[in-house]
């Protein structure tokens, strides 16, 4: 879908696909970087349709979930279990 000039003139626009993911990391709105068609810069969206787009688990939750597991008293059991069906 073509980008109107109106739309590009009022949307920050970033120099790579990079810099747009850093600032939508820090948004609590999932948002997609894509180039514009207008400006050949990269824009934000939070459009979704057609798209499917999982939202990366950031690193402070994703530590905070595996020290939760790790006290668990269930752990072992459950580290038992992963190995028995992961392939080494």
């Amino acid at each position: 879908m073509r980008t109107r000039l109106s739309i590009c003139a009022k949307k920050a626009r970033f120099v790579s696909a990079q810099d747009a993911r850093h600032l939508a990391a820090r948004s609590a709105v999932l948002l997609r970087p894509y180039r514009c068609d207008r400006c050949r810069q990269f824009h934000l969206t939070s459009r979704t349709k057609g798209k499917r787009v999982a939202r990366p688990v950031p690193k402070a939750e994703a530590r905070r979930q595996s020290l939760l597991i790790a006290q668990s008293p269930h752990e072992a059991d459950d580290q038992a279990f992963v190995d028995s069906i992961s392939e080494f």
